[in-house]
């Protein structure tokens, strides 16, 4: 499969878990921490999990105005999109991760926003990356 590139950024990271993650044009800087479930400190700082739930979060909710903009139902102006990612041991050796992603789509009919959040699924660049790979729940709440 190709991709036709419309854009593209980079990001560094230093220190791994307990170090630092910026952007190169420097628009994004986090100091990262790692979770005392993880065998962590904790304190102040980010994650890697964190910061994919955001980032799937976001993307989600722009794959679901993209599927309005194609002929879907217009998506409501308070859609909110919780991404929820846990992270452990896998039964085959080394790490998984999971994600469940709540969708509230206030005044769309059950049905509707079922099968907006199914067609949104099928075109999310998350979801394409993760497919086959991580175990993705949807919700519509």
């Amino acid at each position: 499969m190709s991709v036709n590139v419309l854009y593209k950024t980079s990001a560094k990271a230093t220190g791994g878990r307990d170090g630092e993650a910026a952007t190169l044009d420097g628009s994004l800087s986090v100091k990262l921490a790692t979770p005392k479930e993880l065998g962590g400190g904790g304190g102040a700082g980010n994650n890697p999990e964190q910061l994919f739930a955001a980032g799937y979060a976001a993307c989600f909710l722009g794959a679901m105005k993209f599927v309005g903009s194609q002929g879907g139902p217009k998506v409501p102006a308070d859609t909110a999109v919780t991404s929820t990612v846990g992270i452990g041991p896998r039964s085959e050796g080394g790490f998984g991760i999971t994600v469940e992603l709540a969708v509230s789509l206030p005044g769309l009919a059950k049905a509707d926003a079922e099968a907006l959040v199914a067609k949104a699924h099928e075109v999310c660049p998350y979801s394409n990356a993760t497919r086959g790979n991580v175990d993705v729940k949807l919700t519509v709440v």
